[in-house]
């Protein structure tokens, strides 16, 4: 069984399903978890060969109204949420610098239904702990800056060094990492989108096939989710409503839009991939077969 799924269990067995009551806008508990995974992935740092750092103090920035709606909750929630990035640390063998904190902030820019997560890693007086376990350390003890590579930077949180026995760290994250707020659509670069590249043999016709039923590729991108407003619509709960954008050229991408479920192209979960004629592509529970040919 999947982190989230058992995450999605615990969290209704906890509060009786007092949460499908209080989520009644868009965001989910189950997406924020999604979110706080791919923020490990996307600023796990290699010290070494056998360890791996990820952030473990996580805020997720909610609209007004959906704040005020979870505030009663925001310590059962924090609880839960951490103990789902905990288990997933354990499941990827990442290890943490500190106690793993989840916590929620209110954001007057943001709307009804989106969110934001930045993060941050915290050293505890002992930072040399199992992969995915928090340190035995008594509370308070000196923290460090946020490891360069997080997205501690542009949040009012200081830069500092990393301990000086660790071995010097990368200043990026690792390639894959997505930019961007978790909870918003994408935007194309310059407000435009690339075109089809031409092919010597003649126009590339570009097409998807799904359930048996062909889907047309007639415009330079094509968004898949289970929203109306997807360009093709994926009637499957472990979908997004935005989940995933192809684009087409020489090559053809993949990239994804942020959903909760994540992407697995041709048997690898990935975050953005290049296509080929017969790739396939897996949302929730949903197989895509990604056509291209000469016409």
């Amino acid at each position: 069984m999947g982190v989230l799924k058992r995450f999605e269990q615990r969290l209704e067995g906890l509060v009786n399903g007092t949460f499908a009551k209080v989520f009644k806008s868009e965001v989910q508990p189950v997406e924020i978890a999604g979110a706080l995974q791919r923020e490990c992935d996307n600023n796990a740092t290699i010290w070494n060969r056998d360890r791996t750092v990820v952030p473990n103090d996580f805020i997720v920035e909610l609209s007004a109204p959906d704040y005020e709606r979870l505030s009663p909750y925001s310590g059962q929630l924090g609880d839960e949420l951490a103990g789902m990035v905990r288990d997933y640390a354990k499941q990827q063998r990442y290890t943490f610098m500190g106690p793993i904190k989840v916590h929620l902030e209110k954001a007057e820019d943001l709307d009804t239904g989106l969110y934001r997560v930045r993060s941050r890693t915290l050293a505890s007086s002992s930072s040399q702990q199992a992969p995915g376990s928090a340190p035995a350390g008594p509370p308070g003890g000196p923290a460090a800056g946020p490891v360069p590579g997080g997205h501690g930077g542009g949040y009012g949180y200081p830069p500092a060094a990393p301990p000086a026995a660790a071995p010097p760290m990368p200043s990026a994250p690792p390639p894959g990492a997505r930019p961007g707020g978790y909870g918003y659509p994408p935007q194309p670069v310059g407000g435009q989108r690339p075109p089809a590249a031409p092919t010597a043999g003649g126009r590339t016709r570009y097409w998807v096939e799904i359930n048996g039923t062909r889907h047309q590729i007639s415009r330079p991108t094509l968004v898949l989710g289970r929203s109306t407003d997807a360009d093709v619509r994926i009637d499957d709960p472990g979908v997004s409503r935005r989940h995933c954008e192809i684009r087409t050229g020489t090559p053809s991408t993949i990239q994804d839009l942020g959903s909760t479920n994540g992407i697995v192209v041709d048997g690898q979960h990935t975050t953005r991939a290049t296509l080929r004629d017969g790739s396939r592509i897996v949302v929730g529970s949903t197989t895509i077969i990604y056509r291209q040919a000469e016409g």
